[in-house]
């Protein structure tokens, strides 16, 4: 209910990413404010794809910080930074067999093209310079902390697992080192 939406715009012309701040049940947010970096994910947030878990973990990291209030980062960076196109390409050689880290370096890619440091710089022009992260990603963590975030706990957020992504998620916990 008390949420306020900042939008970003990079100097280079690139995609605009958001912050939703999100104010706790007091009004408030904490000295110390939970943050999730949520990549978009066209197919998972928004059509339901149950290839993935980025849907049930957006919208349960919009629950979880609305608890005790924090900050949701949404950054365009679908398909782990790959575009939208190459990631429903990626998904074609997810059908033949392959993970997703395969399909990403068989099309070219490393197996996470994202950019971190888009979230460390917005959190320094919100003046937020330090965080609880709602996340299994280790790397996420890492980034902020080597961009001046100090990341104070990774707080585990698993959500959205089925029959359709055990693979994925055995992929993102095996290769990735998400702590799943």
């Amino acid at each position: 209910e008390d949420t306020q939406v900042v939008a970003f715009r990079p100097r280079d012309g690139g995609p605009e990413h958001l912050a939703l701040l999100i104010a706790g049940p007091d009004g408030q947010t904490p000295q110390t404010p939970l943050v999730r970096l949520h990549s978009a994910c066209l197919t998972g947030d928004v059509l339901g794809s149950l290839k993935c878990d980025c849907g049930p973990q957006l919208r349960a990291a919009v629950s979880r910080i609305a608890e005790v209030g924090g900050i949701l980062l949404y950054l365009q960076q679908e398909g782990r930074g790959i575009g939208l196109l190459n990631k429903l390409r990626a998904y074609q050689l997810q059908d033949q067999g392959f993970d997703t880290v395969d399909a990403n370096l068989r099309l070219g890619f490393g197996e996470d093209e994202r950019d971190f440091d888009l979230a460390s710089a917005m959190l320094h022009m919100l003046r937020v310079p330090r965080i609880r992260l709602l996340s299994n990603n280790p790397a996420k963590a890492d980034a902020l902390n080597t961009q001046g975030i100090d990341v104070e706990a990774l707080v585990p957020h698993s959500f959205g697992e089925n029959p359709h992504n055990s693979h994925y998620l055995e992929t993102k916990r095996d290769r990735q080192g998400h702590r799943l």
